[in-house]
């Protein structure tokens, strides 16, 4: 990210910070460069977490394509530097740089299956599967890669929270996964989970599945 480009579209935002509140009307998105942002959404009197998202990420585009209301809350979870665009300058973007476009495109094509994603694995009975089934989502739909495999920016809790699981749930399957050195517990204020290897992940929960299959007891 060039100065030139921080200094006419960015912004500084502190962890705690609310960048927009569900229901608010929004004519900008935010392209997040540096830190991280937690999306939301009310569920009768609670606020369930949609997505986590870190550098690379944009949030708040449907408000801007659909000209309705936000949907969900996004809040600054660690100090973020976010560039902020407005309807104008996306469409002229999107407009002349068919590279935008695509990824555009692509992102919400991939959230679309990640929404879709969540609906399914909430109808399997098996908390355990869910629990792998969600980290699988977060890891491939909002992840953030790095040297030593996926970041997924979101605590044990919020994971339990997501798929419907009890927490003692997710510690379980996460010792297991850690003991597979398939995903480790990111440890910190905010917490997080390091898929080291998704394809592994992948395996090891179509090899619990396999009994089922079979119908094995």
């Amino acid at each position: 990210m060039s100065d030139s480009l921080f200094a006419r579209f960015g912004k500084e935002y502190l962890a705690g910070e609310v960048l927009f509140r569900e229901g608010e009307p929004g004519d900008v998105m935010f392209v997040i460069q540096s830190g991280v942002v937690r999306i939301t959404k009310t569920v009768g009197r609670e606020q369930r977490p949609l997505a986590t998202l870190g550098r690379g990420e944009f949030i708040g585009e449907m408000a801007i394509l659909n000209s309705k209301p936000r949907t969900a809350t996004a809040t600054v979870m660690e100090d973020a530097r976010c560039l902020i665009i407005g309807a104008k300058t996306l469409e002229t973007m999107v407009s002349t740089n068919s590279e935008i476009a695509l990824r555009l495109v692509k992102k919400l094509a991939r959230r679309l299956d990640a929404a879709d994603e969540l609906i399914q694995l909430l109808l399997n009975p098996d908390p355990e599967a869910r629990v792998m089934l969600g980290l699988k989502r977060h890891a491939e739909a909002y992840g953030e890669e790095t040297e030593t495999g996926i970041m997924v920016h979101v605590s044990p809790e919020e994971l339990a929270r997501e798929v419907g699981a009890d927490d003692h749930h997710v510690h379980e399957v996460l010792a297991r996964l850690k003991r597979l050195r398939i995903a480790f517990e990111k440890p910190g204020e905010h917490g997080g989970i390091l898929v080291a290897d998704v394809g592994r992940l992948l395996e090891f929960l179509e090899f619990l599945e396999m009994p089922k299959k079979f119908g094995a007891s």
